[in-house]
């Protein structure tokens, strides 16, 4: 099936809309959305790091006052 989105049309708010019906309807059955490999590669890669004293863990907060930190310095004046 071809579908053609108007997407140079669509506000930000409406384009975001359309990815949460999207993801809504995906997540209906866990068991078609099969994770890649890599993934669990890169997991079980920094659980060792953290394991070893080589990484920790942000709280939700801290990681995204960072996020906005790092946003707020690539921003043009």
């Amino acid at each position: 099936m071809t579908m053609d989105l108007p997407l140079a049309q669509m506000s930000v708010a409406d384009k975001l809309q359309a990815m949460e019906l999207l993801w809504t309807d995906l997540s209906k059955d866990p068991a078609q959305l099969v994770s890649p490999a890599w993934h669990g590669d890169l997991l079980r890669s920094r659980r060792e790091q953290v394991l070893q004293g080589k990484a920790s863990f942000l709280s939700w907060d801290a990681a995204m006052g960072e996020l906005r930190a790092e946003l707020r310095g690539h921003q043009a004046p």
